[in-house]
């Protein structure tokens, strides 16, 4: 392999490698603007960042694909990149946290939700410790009139 071809795979392994970096940056940013978007409870905001995050993901996998192609072209290219990949991959593994910590508080938002339209519809819930209007416990809750006006 000539010279100037080689130096043209690690200049074009080091872009993708500076891309690749630049993505898990704003996807960092972007899981952050989710976890905001989930604690305001801000339907729209949680909207663009999931999209963003997608678009992210989908981005990063192309980056990934055309890296490992250069390094199979040129493997002696990535001694070259590694200390800025080994920042890609800590980058990535703070990224799958905080996803992990939106993904349960998503969870938890949606045990809630459930729970409390088992409460208002009386279909399901845990109906223990439950008593009725005449003081007897409720092993099944059912729909029933509350007031009238």
């Amino acid at each position: 392999m000539s010279k100037l071809l080689h130096h043209e795979l690690e200049t074009a392994l080091a872009a993708v490698v500076e891309d690749l970096h630049r993505s898990v940056t704003e996807l960092a940013a972007t899981l952050a603007a989710e976890r905001e978007a989930l604690v305001a409870a801000d339907a729209a905001a949680l909207d663009r960042a999931g999209a963003r995050k997608q678009a992210l993901m989908q981005q990063l996998e192309q980056l990934d694909a055309e890296r490992v192609q250069l390094l199979k072209v040129e493997p002696s290219a990535a001694a070259q990149v590694e200390p800025r990949w080994r920042e890609v991959l800590e980058l990535l593994r703070g990224c799958h946290e905080m996803n992990q910590r939106n993904g349960s508080l998503v969870s938890q938002r949606l045990t809630q939700v459930r729970e409390a339209l088992a409460v208002l519809s009386g279909q399901g819930g845990d109906a223990r410790g439950l008593y009725g209007p005449g003081g007897e416990v409720r092993t099944a809750l059912r729909s029933h009139h509350l007031a009238s006006a």
